[in-house]
């Protein structure tokens, strides 16, 4: 008898070493399920300055989200609108002139994410801007190329972004 209760403590004892409280799988879960959501904001972003969409490019910042830093930083839904509307009215009068402009296409590399706490996360990346080729003499043509440091957020439930700087001093 001494046996059999001596081998239930030990088994005992092994599993409880590797017990991991559920709190702890349901923030990795949230963490994992968050880096999705993040992902595909960061691809709404993009697609949204790629298509020239103000209204969805606005959408994926907070109401006070800014783009930029310093004073000419560029803050609040209505003025990120006006700044992708101010690129699309452009657009629109090269074409007016009969100018084609080739297709532009933001790229992000070796993105890093990083979470602050449950509500708050920080991404840096590396970025390109990219004019695809326009025909067999002009070849695609990187326009700029830098860094970025995002800060989000989440709001009732979904991310947003909350600053974006593609011109960080550090």
């Amino acid at each position: 008898m001494k046996k059999i209760l001596a081998g239930v403590v030990a088994l005992l004892f092994v599993a409880l070493l590797g017990y991991r409280p559920a709190a702890g799988g349901n923030d990795s879960q949230r963490e994992a399920q968050d880096r999705v959501r993040i992902e595909k904001l960061m691809w709404q972003y993009t697609r949204a300055l790629d298509t020239e969409n103000a209204d969805a490019y606005a959408a994926t910042f907070t109401p006070d989200g800014q783009f930029g830093s310093g004073p000419n930083a560029i803050k609040g839904h209505d003025a990120l609108k006006k700044m992708i509307a101010d690129l699309r009215q452009r657009t629109a009068d090269a074409e007016a002139k009969g100018e084609k402009r080739p297709a532009m296409y933001h790229m992000t590399a070796n993105s890093y994410l990083e979470f602050v706490d449950k509500d708050h996360a920080r991404m840096e990346a590396y970025w390109l801007t990219v004019f695809a080729q326009a025909g067999p003499n002009v070849p695609l043509r990187v326009a700029a190329a830098g860094r970025d440091v995002d800060e989000l957020v989440r709001v009732n439930g979904h991310w947003l972004i909350k600053t974006r700087d593609v011109a960080p001093k550090d």
